[in-house]
């Protein structure tokens, strides 16, 4: 034991730095619900398979092109 009151492990924060982590809290927690309720929405004539932009090229009518 020691002879010395515990000391507290970090500063209080300030009015300001509270208000700041509440709305960062509240920002999370929105865009959390957000990205949760959002479901995809199916394609509709979309090309089969997997998507074809996805190295850069562009297909239209079975003619691709890199850009």
């Amino acid at each position: 034991m020691s002879d010395q009151p515990p000391v507290p492990d970090r500063k209080p924060l300030s009015p300001a730095a509270q208000r700041a982590l509440a709305e960062a809290e509240a920002r999370r927690q929105a865009a959390a619900a957000e990205a949760g309720s959002e479901a995809r929405a199916k394609e509709l004539q979309g090309p089969k398979g997997p998507e074809p932009t996805r190295y850069g090229d562009w297909e239209r009518k079975g003619i691709a092109s890199d850009f």
